[in-house]
C-alpha cells in the first residue's frame, strides 16, 4: 500500500454526478481488466474492442502497458515493486475514468494476483472486471511480436514474465477468453457481448 505524504487535503465533490455522466454516455462506467502473458494479445482486443465500442457511440479508453510507460510511469522498471506500483497508479487512474462513465480497458500483463485484488477493492462493486486472456506460453513465444521472449531466453531481458518472473493466473475472474485457440475479432465480440449482458451496455 502507498503512503499517503500529502497533508492538509480535502476531497472535493463534483457538480455533475455520476450518474448524469453515464445517462449523457448511454452506458455505465466500467473497467475491463485484461491480464496475461506477453503476446497472448490483450492489446489487440482491447484496441478491436474499443473501435467496436466507438462505432456505436459508448465512451470507452485504452489503458495499454507499453503507452503508460511512455509517459505517467516512465519512471518505473520492472521489479517486483516497480510493478506493484505500475499497476497501482493504473488502477486508480481506471477508477477515475470509470467514474466519469467511461468503460475502461486496460491491457498490462500484471502478473500478481494481489496487485489486480488491490485494484478490485478501491473500486465499487461491479465496476472491476477481472478478464484472463489466456495463451500457452508456447504461443506467446511463438508470436513474439517485439522479440522480447527470444532476448528473455538469451538473458537480455531481465525479470520477464513466464521466463525469468513469475505469472500469477486469475483464481476467479469475471472473464476468460482463450487468445491461444480463438482469433482476436471473436475475442472482441465475445467481450462486447459480456458488456450487453452484464447491462453495461443496452442491448
Amino acid at each position: 500500500m502507498s503512503e499517503t505524504k500529502s497533508q492538509h487535503i480535502v476531497w472535493h465533490q463534483h457538480s455533475v454526478s455520476r450518474g448524469e455522466r453515464e445517462r449523457i454516455a448511454g452506458h455505465r462506467g466500467c473497467t475491463l481488466w485484461l491480464t496475461g502473458l506477453s503476446a497472448s494479445g490483450k492489446s489487440t482486443i482491447a484496441n478491436l474492442l474499443d473501435a467496436v465500442l466507438a462505432q456505436r457511440g459508448a465512451r470507452s479508453f485504452v489503458l495499454d502497458g507499453d503507452n503508460i510507460r511512455h509517459g505517467l510511469n516512465k519512471d518505473l522498471g520492472f521489479s517486483p515493486a516497480d510493478r506493484t506500483e505500475n499497476i497501482r497508479r493504473i488502477g486508480e487512474v481506471a477508477k477515475l475514468f470509470t467514474e466519469a462513465g467511461v468503460i475502461v480497458i486496460t491491457a498490462f500483463i500484471s502478473p500478481y494476483r494481489a496487485d489486480r485484488d488491490q485494484v478490485r477493492k478501491i473500486m465499487k462493486e461491479g465496476d472491476f472486471v477481472e478478464v484472463f486472456v489466456r495463451a500457452p506460453l508456447a504461443v506467446c513465444e511463438q508470436r513474439d511480436p517485439k522479440g522480447l521472449y527470444k532476448k528473455a531466453r538469451a538473458g537480455e531481458v531481465k525479470e520477464f514474465t513466464g521466463i525469468s518472473a513469475p505469472y500469477e493466473e486469475p483464481e476467479r475472474p469475471e472473464v476468460v477468453i482463450d487468445s491461444g485457440g480463438k482469433s482476436a475479432e471473436a475475442c472482441a465480440e465475445s467481450l462486447f457481448a459480456f458488456l450487453v449482458e452484464r447491462g453495461v451496455l443496452a442491448s
